[in-house]
Protein backbone atom coordinates (compact mmCIF):
# COMPACT_ATOMS: atom_id res chain seq x y z
CA UNK A 1 0.00 0.00 0.00
CA UNK A 2 2.96 2.38 -0.07
CA UNK A 3 3.20 3.02 -3.36
CA UNK A 4 4.35 6.24 -5.01
CA UNK A 5 1.19 8.35 -6.08
CA UNK A 6 0.90 8.26 -9.48
CA UNK A 7 1.12 11.02 -11.42
CA UNK A 8 2.32 13.16 -8.23
CA UNK A 9 4.63 15.52 -10.15
CA UNK A 10 2.41 15.80 -13.36
CA UNK A 11 -0.51 17.07 -11.24
CA UNK A 12 1.58 19.21 -9.16
CA UNK A 13 3.15 21.21 -12.27
CA UNK A 14 -0.78 21.81 -13.84
CA UNK A 15 -1.86 23.24 -10.92
CA UNK A 16 -1.02 27.01 -10.15
CA UNK A 17 -0.81 29.15 -6.61
CA UNK A 18 -4.14 30.28 -5.20
CA UNK A 19 -6.60 27.70 -6.92
CA UNK A 20 -6.84 24.96 -4.11
CA UNK A 21 -10.64 24.83 -2.89
CA UNK A 22 -12.30 22.39 -0.29
CA UNK A 23 -13.46 20.69 -3.09
CA UNK A 24 -9.88 19.86 -4.57
CA UNK A 25 -8.33 18.94 -1.65
CA UNK A 26 -10.87 16.15 -0.45
CA UNK A 27 -10.84 14.52 -4.06
CA UNK A 28 -7.03 14.74 -3.71
CA UNK A 29 -6.85 13.39 -0.21
CA UNK A 30 -9.38 9.97 -1.43
CA UNK A 31 -7.01 9.49 -4.36
CA UNK A 32 -3.95 9.59 -2.13
CA UNK A 33 -5.42 7.13 0.34
CA UNK A 34 -6.66 5.12 -2.37
CA UNK A 35 -3.08 4.68 -3.92
CA UNK A 36 -0.87 4.92 -0.77
CA UNK A 37 -3.22 3.43 1.97
CA UNK A 38 -3.35 5.06 5.11
CA UNK A 39 -0.09 5.11 5.85
CA UNK A 40 0.71 7.04 3.07
CA UNK A 41 -1.80 10.07 3.92
CA UNK A 42 0.36 12.97 4.91
CA UNK A 43 -0.10 16.83 5.03
CA UNK A 44 3.45 17.09 2.57
CA UNK A 45 2.43 14.33 0.46
CA UNK A 46 -1.52 15.82 -0.04
CA UNK A 47 0.58 19.05 -0.52
CA UNK A 48 2.80 17.62 -3.40
CA UNK A 49 -0.12 15.86 -5.14
CA UNK A 50 -1.55 19.68 -5.15
CA UNK A 51 1.12 21.58 -5.92
CA UNK A 52 1.08 23.89 -3.19
CA UNK A 53 2.56 24.23 0.35
CA UNK A 54 0.77 21.89 3.12
CA UNK A 55 0.23 24.96 5.29
CA UNK A 56 -2.23 26.04 2.65
CA UNK A 57 -4.33 23.46 3.00
CA UNK A 58 -5.42 24.61 6.58
CA UNK A 59 -6.96 27.82 5.37
CA UNK A 60 -9.60 25.50 4.19
CA UNK A 61 -9.46 23.23 6.80
CA UNK A 62 -9.02 23.96 10.70
CA UNK A 63 -6.64 20.42 10.74
CA UNK A 64 -6.01 17.24 9.64
CA UNK A 65 -8.87 15.50 11.39
CA UNK A 66 -11.46 18.53 9.87
CA UNK A 67 -10.70 17.28 6.43
CA UNK A 68 -11.11 13.57 7.15
CA UNK A 69 -14.52 14.07 8.05
CA UNK A 70 -14.73 16.13 4.74
CA UNK A 71 -13.56 13.04 3.29
CA UNK A 72 -15.82 11.05 5.13
CA UNK A 73 -18.58 13.28 4.12
CA UNK A 74 -17.56 13.28 0.53
CA UNK A 75 -17.70 9.24 0.75
CA UNK A 76 -21.13 9.69 1.73
CA UNK A 77 -21.78 12.02 -1.19
CA UNK A 78 -20.91 9.52 -3.95
CA UNK A 79 -23.13 6.66 -2.12
CA UNK A 80 -26.48 9.02 -2.38
CA UNK A 81 -25.49 10.48 -5.90
CA UNK A 82 -28.62 10.03 -7.92
CA UNK A 83 -30.50 8.30 -5.36
CA UNK A 84 -34.47 8.61 -4.64
CA UNK A 85 -36.41 7.01 -1.48
CA UNK A 86 -38.73 4.65 -2.67
CA UNK A 87 -42.40 3.99 -1.64
CA UNK A 88 -40.95 0.73 0.30
CA UNK A 89 -39.71 1.89 3.16
CA UNK A 90 -37.62 -1.64 2.86
CA UNK A 91 -36.08 -0.97 -0.48
CA UNK A 92 -35.13 2.31 1.10
CA UNK A 93 -32.81 1.27 3.66
CA UNK A 94 -31.12 -2.09 1.05
CA UNK A 95 -30.17 0.79 -0.95
CA UNK A 96 -28.93 3.45 1.05
CA UNK A 97 -26.66 -0.02 2.94
CA UNK A 98 -25.70 -1.29 -0.49
CA UNK A 99 -24.66 2.30 -1.85
CA UNK A 100 -22.77 2.95 1.08
CA UNK A 101 -20.66 -0.72 0.92
CA UNK A 102 -20.32 0.19 -2.72
CA UNK A 103 -18.43 3.19 -2.35
CA UNK A 104 -16.20 1.82 0.48
CA UNK A 105 -15.09 -0.80 -1.30
CA UNK A 106 -14.51 1.97 -3.78
CA UNK A 107 -12.25 3.35 -1.70
CA UNK A 108 -11.31 1.66 1.32
CA UNK A 109 -8.05 3.73 2.71
CA UNK A 110 -10.33 6.43 3.25
CA UNK A 111 -13.59 4.15 4.19
CA UNK A 112 -10.95 3.00 7.02
CA UNK A 113 -11.03 6.59 8.07
CA UNK A 114 -14.59 7.61 7.55
CA UNK A 115 -16.97 4.35 8.72
CA UNK A 116 -16.89 5.73 12.17
CA UNK A 117 -17.34 9.15 12.21
CA UNK A 118 -20.25 12.07 12.71
CA UNK A 119 -19.42 14.24 9.78
CA UNK A 120 -22.22 17.28 10.41
CA UNK A 121 -22.10 17.84 6.75
CA UNK A 122 -24.62 18.10 3.99
CA UNK A 123 -24.10 15.15 2.39
CA UNK A 124 -24.87 12.84 5.44
CA UNK A 125 -27.66 15.25 7.04
CA UNK A 126 -29.20 14.31 3.56
CA UNK A 127 -28.79 10.70 4.17
CA UNK A 128 -30.11 10.78 7.77
CA UNK A 129 -33.08 12.82 6.61
CA UNK A 130 -33.98 9.68 4.25
CA UNK A 131 -33.42 7.13 6.66
CA UNK A 132 -35.52 8.65 9.20
CA UNK A 133 -38.31 8.85 6.81
CA UNK A 134 -37.72 5.15 5.94
CA UNK A 135 -38.33 4.64 9.75
CA UNK A 136 -41.19 6.83 10.57
CA UNK A 137 -43.22 4.75 7.33
CA UNK A 138 -42.45 1.58 9.12
CA UNK A 139 -44.39 3.12 12.15
CA UNK A 140 -41.62 3.96 14.32
CA UNK A 141 -41.97 6.46 16.40
CA UNK A 142 -40.04 8.47 19.27
CA UNK A 143 -36.88 7.28 20.87
CA UNK A 144 -37.97 3.92 19.09
CA UNK A 145 -37.80 5.93 15.92
CA UNK A 146 -34.40 7.16 16.61
CA UNK A 147 -32.81 3.90 18.19
CA UNK A 148 -33.82 1.88 14.97
CA UNK A 149 -32.49 4.50 12.89
CA UNK A 150 -29.12 4.70 14.85
CA UNK A 151 -29.86 0.61 14.29
CA UNK A 152 -29.52 0.96 10.61
CA UNK A 153 -26.79 3.55 10.06
CA UNK A 154 -24.29 1.64 12.57
CA UNK A 155 -24.85 -1.55 11.44
CA UNK A 156 -24.10 -0.15 6.93
CA UNK A 157 -21.37 1.73 8.04
CA UNK A 158 -19.56 -0.41 10.45
CA UNK A 159 -20.04 -3.65 8.27
CA UNK A 160 -19.16 -1.69 5.13
CA UNK A 161 -16.03 -0.36 7.15
CA UNK A 162 -14.73 -3.51 8.63
CA UNK A 163 -14.86 -4.74 5.06
CA UNK A 164 -13.04 -1.86 3.61
CA UNK A 165 -10.72 -1.95 6.63
CA UNK A 166 -9.35 -5.46 5.43
CA UNK A 167 -9.40 -4.57 1.86
CA UNK A 168 -7.23 -1.18 2.99
CA UNK A 169 -4.54 -3.63 4.37
CA UNK A 170 -1.34 -5.14 2.82
CA UNK A 171 -2.34 -7.37 0.12
CA UNK A 172 0.28 -9.93 2.15
CA UNK A 173 -2.07 -9.25 5.29
CA UNK A 174 -5.02 -9.39 2.98
CA UNK A 175 -3.83 -13.03 1.92
CA UNK A 176 -2.76 -14.66 5.03
CA UNK A 177 -5.98 -13.78 6.78
CA UNK A 178 -7.93 -15.26 3.93
CA UNK A 179 -5.70 -18.63 4.38
CA UNK A 180 -6.83 -18.99 7.96
CA UNK A 181 -9.93 -21.07 6.57
CA UNK A 182 -7.42 -23.54 5.15
CA UNK A 183 -4.88 -23.82 7.79
CA UNK A 184 -6.82 -22.75 10.79
CA UNK A 185 -10.42 -24.21 10.53
CA UNK A 186 -9.37 -27.11 7.66
CA UNK A 187 -7.10 -28.55 10.13
CA UNK A 188 -9.16 -28.72 13.44
CA UNK A 189 -9.15 -31.25 15.75
CA UNK A 190 -13.06 -33.18 15.09
CA UNK A 191 -13.39 -33.94 18.88
CA UNK A 192 -12.27 -30.37 20.33
CA UNK A 193 -13.77 -28.53 17.69
CA UNK A 194 -16.83 -31.09 16.92
CA UNK A 195 -19.20 -27.69 15.12
CA UNK A 196 -15.95 -26.30 13.32
CA UNK A 197 -14.99 -29.80 12.02
CA UNK A 198 -18.67 -30.65 10.69
CA UNK A 199 -18.99 -27.61 8.90
CA UNK A 200 -14.90 -26.80 7.39
CA UNK A 201 -16.08 -27.33 3.73
CA UNK A 202 -18.67 -25.17 3.70
CA UNK A 203 -17.27 -22.71 5.75
CA UNK A 204 -14.13 -22.82 3.86
CA UNK A 205 -16.19 -22.20 0.34
CA UNK A 206 -17.46 -19.21 1.73
CA UNK A 207 -13.59 -17.63 1.60
CA UNK A 208 -13.99 -14.84 -0.40
CA UNK A 209 -17.63 -14.71 -0.77
CA UNK A 210 -18.30 -11.05 0.91
CA UNK A 211 -21.00 -10.25 -1.27
CA UNK A 212 -23.13 -13.20 0.10
CA UNK A 213 -22.22 -12.83 3.66
CA UNK A 214 -22.90 -9.32 3.60
CA UNK A 215 -26.13 -10.07 1.16
CA UNK A 216 -27.27 -12.63 4.21
CA UNK A 217 -26.11 -10.53 7.01
CA UNK A 218 -28.14 -7.32 5.60
CA UNK A 219 -31.23 -9.49 4.73
CA UNK A 220 -31.37 -10.73 8.15
CA UNK A 221 -30.90 -7.55 9.75
CA UNK A 222 -33.60 -5.64 7.95
CA UNK A 223 -35.79 -8.50 8.40
CA UNK A 224 -35.90 -8.09 12.06
CA UNK A 225 -36.97 -4.58 11.90
CA UNK A 226 -39.81 -5.59 9.53
CA UNK A 227 -40.75 -7.89 11.90
CA UNK A 228 -40.54 -5.06 14.84
CA UNK A 229 -42.05 -2.37 12.46
CA UNK A 230 -45.33 -1.37 13.46
CA UNK A 231 -46.33 -0.55 10.23
CA UNK A 232 -45.30 -3.18 7.24
CA UNK A 233 -44.01 -1.85 4.01
CA UNK A 234 -46.36 -2.16 0.74
CA UNK A 235 -44.76 -4.84 -1.26
CA UNK A 236 -46.60 -8.12 -1.87
CA UNK A 237 -45.60 -10.63 0.66
CA UNK A 238 -42.33 -12.58 0.02
CA UNK A 239 -40.94 -9.59 -1.86
CA UNK A 240 -38.02 -9.29 0.27
CA UNK A 241 -36.89 -12.87 0.75
CA UNK A 242 -33.27 -14.14 2.02
CA UNK A 243 -30.56 -13.83 -0.45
Amino acid sequence: MGAKVQGEGRRAERLKRGILTPELIVEASIGLLDSGGVAGFSMPKLGRVLGADPTAVYRYFRSKDDLVLAVADRLIEQAVEGFAPSDCWVDTIFEMARRIRAVYLLHPAAASLASYRTTQRPAEMRAVEWLLEAVTQAGFVDEQAALVYRSIADFSLYMAGGEAALRSLDPAEQDADASAWTRAYRTVDAEEHPNIWSLRDPLLHLAGADDRIYERALTLFIAGIQAAAPKPCPCPPGTHQLR
